[in-house]
């Protein structure tokens, strides 16, 4: 019990010494909260970044997709030959196969100009994979020239057309059936329009293959091995939506630049914020040495001076940790009231680093304030 007092009373008497220095705990406060803002803030961008770049994966919701081996991403694609198909159909352990076709295009609008878009063309009688209609009836698909259009953050590129809005594809009129939402925006910054599988091949023009992807769902769980054999012997791959998502995630992280810069800003903002806590909390405790030395002199042993330290140096994280998060939060929030395509989202995964990295900062901190400490002879201070 005295024990627990006596470490309780180090405690307070170090929260005391670490407030009554207003400046010095701002800076300290002010450093931790910055580095933790452009951390969490880095890291939350990149999030967004790899959500919104699997996002056709998560729109369709197939749960498994025939690709080329070539593919990276979902609007990337190679197109594979009809015949495979029919040879899924057909396969094993397969309950169906459906086709998908994927591919850009560009639209002339009503008022003259253009824009590019991504169409989906769904498979004619299943419609698998298709979104949900906040406007229009699902039948309305197979009208002449019918398409979908997906109310998002692209969707006012298209000029905010209603039901009824007509525009041209290659010399092809184009109908807007439908206005539609989908769990997850894309990445690429351009409108998606929706349409049946048959229409979206005759007007888009393509190569003789014209499968962008097959969509399988396995008649069970112990199937999916003999479909990604089989697959994988004609020459393609069999992957599960977790499995291609996690190829997309892989793609933009280690073969494009943004999993670099990324990594590189969250770096720099660590260092910043280990640079400006280790530096203040070492000159706080330069400042206030004479205090620590007549704690030893009555009687705080070392580990008493540690765990002062420690408790200070924790407070200050935490309270740091806390302000920058909230901060964070209150930013992405704001920005994407004004921006509605900003792609930055605070994951579990986020927080987790940025409370590692402000622990590591409160560590090397604390490991020099320490060791200054220690060296203090009380000796010194009365005979100065």
């Amino acid at each position: 019990m005295r024990k627990n007092m006596k470490k309780s009373g180090i405690l307070r008497i170090g929260l005391k010494l670490l407030i009554s220095d207003k400046t010095k705990f701002s800076a300290l406060l002010i450093g931790i909260s910055f580095a933790v803002f452009l951390m969490t803030q880095m890291t939350a961008m990149f999030a967004g970044i790899l959500n919104r770049a699997h996002s056709t994966v998560t729109n369709i919701g197939a749960a498994m997709w025939i690709i080329d081996p070539a593919v990276n991403t979902p609007t990337s694609s190679v197109p594979l030959p009809d015949y495979l198909l029919d040879i899924m159909r057909s396969m094993e352990g397969v309950e169906y196969a459906l086709p998908l076709f994927i591919g850009g295009a560009q639209l002339r609008l009503a008022s003259g100009t253009y824009q590019g878009v991504t169409v989906v063309g769904l498979d004619d009688a299943s419609l698998f994979g298709r979104p949900e209609l906040e406007q229009g009836q699902l039948q309305d698909i197979y009208a002449d020239d019918s398409f979908f259009v997906v109310n998002d953050a692209e969707y006012g590129k298209l000029e905010n057309p209603a039901l009824g809005s007509t525009f041209e594809l290659n010399d092809h009129r184009g109908v807007i059936a439908g206005i539609a939402k989908v769990a997850s925006n894309g990445l690429n910054g351009v409108p998606t329009l929706y349409t049946t599988y048959s229409r979206a091949i005759e007007y888009i023009p393509s190569t003789r293959f014209t499968l962008s992807y097959i969509l399988v769902k396995p008649s069970n769980a112990e199937a999916i091995a003999n479909i990604k054999r089989n697959v994988s012997q004609l020459g393609y791959l069999a992957l599960t939506r977790e499995e291609f998502s996690k190829r997309i995630t892989d793609f933009y992280t280690y073969k494009t630049g943004i999993g670099t810069n990324i990594l590189l800003m969250t770096v720099i903002s660590f260092l910043v914020g280990l640079s400006i806590s280790g530096q203040t909390f070492y000159s706080f405790i330069t400042e206030n040495v004479e205090k620590f030395g007549a704690l030893k002199a009555i009687g705080a042993k070392g580990s008493d001076l540690i765990v002062m330290i420690l408790g200070m140096a924790l407070l200050t994280s935490m309270t740091g940790f806390g302000l920058g998060i909230g901060l964070v939060t209150i930013t992405v929030t704001l920005v994407r009231t004004v921006l509605p395509n900003y792609a930055a989202m605070i994951t579990f995964l986020n927080l987790a680093l940025a409370l590692c990295m402000v622990i590591i900062i409160a560590a090397v901190s604390s490991w020099f304030a320490i060791r200054r400490v220690l060296k203090i002879e009380p000796f010194d201070i009365f005979r100065s």
